[in-house]
């Protein structure tokens, strides 16, 4: 019999060992080389000025630095840039209305080049750091920011002014003495005669100097405030500019353990969500006055309005008051102007619900609206807060709104305020840029498929879109110079993102510039993974990529991935930012696993309802799709439902977390990597937005922080976390393990890394952290 029992034991090992080896052609090693193992793709990609060379960043060689590179569109010769060229390049600038001239500021310097043969000239040469060069209205002047205040250079003359005089501080005056300081002057000088004899002197010295002075810029002080976004008009009659006051919070502190000089170093990073906020205000000054006058935004159509959720914390003897006492705090946008020093502006209220487009009048700063969006939960979508917004002509300007729920271009007269949507359809215009003649929109949509970026034409008078790119995958198109060719980052599920360049118009052919990918990573066929979609329990229709293994080679067991958060998207047709993963789970499936990567309600590329969803509870509808999912691999792949395994970083960490900790019989086991445990310690430009505060909405974050749901831990759960993490603070994981010994839970453990912050770096901290995550569906999830 003891034989017998030693036999079976005998037997159980090992094929528990057969179980664990690895039939895939690749390892975690290999993997999480990363770059090093699938090679360096094209990145920062732009045109030389004549529209003949492609520039971009690259690293073929695997060289410790990625290089600039050139690549002629004729030839499709590619090479180094010298460092001499890169020191005679000229970089990003602005034009003459005509193209004819450039301006542009490199190493802090300023230079003009005439397009019509490229030859520049430099207008300054100091060791000060002149920036931001602009043509004046009449392009006759150059205006450019130095030391914080704004010159002009005459481009005929090569005469400079100083437009403002901008100082910090404030101007002292006698009157701000105190009477005691006052009293004592006074009494010094009756008593000693000399002092009043110097004063005198003075007096009348200051007085003659007065009189043959040239006049000069009167001083603007301002004070304990930053000044920043000065914006000067065409005509150069205003200057528009915000005074910047922060909020003097408390940082959390992240110590840096492991460091050259072999001290702990305290790491100030951000504050929490709720905590006081910046303030700032923006002004108007009159150059031909000096009379500067504040943007009042009191009047704005629902700016005394109080959110919707407020309503909850109203008790059952009071009543809602709908309106607050004081106008909401709002942020405002640097103007745009027109040709003809017309203004507009983007408005948005710190309480992220609202956005008003609106003219300003630069002669008293007065406002009128254009257009108003309000979101109850908050305002989003490509392109809507920042940005998205310009002129065509100076009667009309364009502007991107999420209203009908995806993201669409707008035109409006500014002055008949009459609105005309160019775009329509459940698809998200992407990015937008008016051309040179401003006749046609270039546009990056989702049109043909949320999963699907394509590049489009669009008449500015509306009409059809034109589609011009056609290959399935991701298009990231740079247009050159003379909007003629296109550059353009492409990739597929399975193909890294190279280079290729194409003319700019329809059924083009799009020509492939550059191989970046290494002889490793070619020899593996990698899967081109199917994207499906289940039905959730509210009878949505929740995309996801499916990655399945042969038939013989099929274990039973599945694994879901959560990806981050942010408005993030992972169910696509081209190469994943999450290329690790995206390798790991090719690994996953030879050794016999089916995974499943869903795009939960908050993904990017659907829409408004489906970014909101998870307005005032993260971890309830975007839980239920992966609770869903789980459901969808046991009813339509086979998956034994005691054999599911989750896992996902930053906010995937924090759904693995809620997972198992709400749901606690659908997962057998999950690890959840730089989670967050609990809302209420992240930052406040992500969070408010979802969760509004904790001393607002303490409901919000009650029902959305895995901290206050550690109990119904069941399953076996692994948690991984960077120590200098300083967007998720490794103080998330310290709080929640010290829930868990708290609850006596015993079924978890904790790998920390010591010199990695959110996004990992280090080679070796993928791999040991992807070994553990492996070994721990491999323990739990194999029959």
């Amino acid at each position: 019999m003891k034989q017998l029992v030693l036999w079976l034991l005998l037997l159980a090992t090992t094929m528990s060992f057969a179980q664990s080896i690895n039939k895939s052609k690749l390892t975690i090693d290999q993997i999480m080389l990363g770059a090093d193992f699938v090679g360096y793709s094209p990145s920062r990609i732009n045109w030389s000025d004549d529209s003949q060379d492609i520039f971009f960043n690259w690293t073929p060689n695997k060289d410790t630095l990625s290089s600039s590179y050139k690549v002629n569109v004729k030839s499709k010769a590619i090479s180094k840039r010298t460092f001499s060229e890169l020191k005679n390049s000229s970089g990003f600038g602005e034009y003459t209305k005509d193209y004819k001239w450039k301006v542009y500021s490199k190493s802090g310097d300023l230079y003009l080049m005439d397009m019509s043969n490229y030859s520049v000239k430099q207008i300054t040469k100091t060791e000060a750091r002149e920036s931001s060069p602009q043509f004046s209205g009449d392009e006759s002047s150059i205006v450019y920011h130095l030391d914080g205040n704004l010159f002009k250079w005459d481009i005929k003359s090569g005469f400079t002014q100083q437009l403002t005089n901008f100082k910090k501080g404030s101007k002292k005056s006698d009157s701000e003495q105190t009477t005691q300081d006052q009293w004592l002057k006074e009494d010094q000088l009756t008593q000693f005669n000399v002092l009043t004899k110097r004063k005198n002197e003075g007096d009348a010295r200051q007085y003659r100097n007065e009189q043959t002075k040239i006049e000069g810029l009167e001083p603007i002080y301002t004070g304990s405030k930053i000044l920043f976004g000065m914006n000067v008009s065409p005509d150069l009659n205003y200057v528009v500019y915000s005074l910047y006051e922060s909020a003097k919070g408390r940082n959390t502190i992240v110590p840096d353990f492991v460091t050259e000089s072999g001290y702990t170093t305290d790491l100030n990073t951000r504050s929490k969500v709720g905590s006081k906020q910046a303030t700032s205000e923006s002004w108007i000054l009159n150059l031909k006055t000096g009379d500067t006058y504040q943007i009042k935004a009191d009047e704005l159509e629902g700016i005394f309005n109080k959110p919707k959720y407020r309503e909850d914390y109203v008790t059952k003897d009071s009543v809602f008051n709908p309106l607050y006492k004081s106008p909401r705090n709002v942020s405002i946008g640097s103007p745009l102007f027109s040709d003809d020093s017309k203004a507009v502006v983007s408005i948005t209220s710190q309480d992220n619900k609202d956005r008003w487009i609106l003219t300003l009048d630069l002669a008293n700063g007065s406002l009128k609206q254009i257009d108003r969006q309000h979101d109850a939960a908050w305002i989003g979508g490509p392109e809507i807060r920042w940005g998205g917004m310009g002129w065509i002509d100076n009667n009309n300007i364009w502007f991107k709104s999420e209203k009908t729920g995806y993201s669409h271009i707008y035109t409006a007269n500014v002055n008949t305020g009459k609105v005309k949507a160019l775009t329509s359809g459940n698809f998200e215009i992407l990015n937008t840029e008016l051309s040179k003649d401003k006749n046609t929109f270039f546009i990056t949509s989702n049109k043909v498929s949320p999963h699907e970026h394509h590049f489009y034409h669009l008449p500015v008078k509306g009409g059809k879109m034109t589609q011009i790119t056609s290959q399935k995958g991701g298009h990231e198109v740079t247009i050159s110079p003379d909007e003629k060719q296109l550059a353009i980052r492409y990739s597929y599920t399975n193909k890294p993102w190279e280079l290729y360049v194409m003319p700019n118009k329809a059924a083009a052919k799009m020509e492939q510039l550059t191989n970046s990918t290494t002889k490793e990573f070619n020899s593996y066929k990698w899967i081109d993974s199917e994207i499906i979609q289940f039905t959730a329990r509210d009878g949505a229709k929740v995309p996801a990529t499916l990655y399945k293994p042969k038939a013989s080679n099929k274990n039973g067991a599945a694994v879901v991935f959560v990806h981050g958060a942010g408005y993030l998207q992972n169910v696509h047709y081209w190469w994943s930012s999450y290329f690790r993963e995206y390798m790991f789970h090719n690994f996953l499936v030879d050794n016999g696993y089916t995974v499943l990567a869903i795009d939960y309600r908050a993904s990017a590329g659907y829409g408004r309802d489906w970014r909101t969803s998870i307005y005032r509870h993260m971890g309830g509808k975007d839980l239920d799709d992966h609770i869903d999912g789980a459901k969808y691999l046991v009813d339509q792949q086979g998956i034994d439902k005691d054999r599911l395994g989750i896992y996902g970083g930053s906010y995937g960490g924090f759904i693995t977390l809620m997972a198992l900790f709400n749901s606690p019989d659908t997962f057998k086991s999950g690890a959840a990597l730089r989670s967050v445990t609990d809302w209420a310690h992240y930052n406040h430009g992500y969070t408010s937005n979802i969760l509004n505060t904790p001393t607002e909405d303490p409901i919000a974050y009650k029902r959305s922080s895995p901290l206050y749901f550690a109990e119904g831990l069941k399953n076996n759960l692994l948690i991984l976390h960077g120590m200098v993490d300083t967007n998720v603070h490794f103080q998330d994981v310290v709080r929640l393990s010290q829930r868990l010994i708290e609850l006596k839970k015993e079924n978890w453990e904790m790998a920390i890394f010591p010199m990695e912050s959110h996004g990992f770096i280090e080679a070796s901290s993928w791999s040991d952290e992807y070994r553990r995550i492996y070994k721990l569906f491999e323990e739990t999830l194999k029959e």
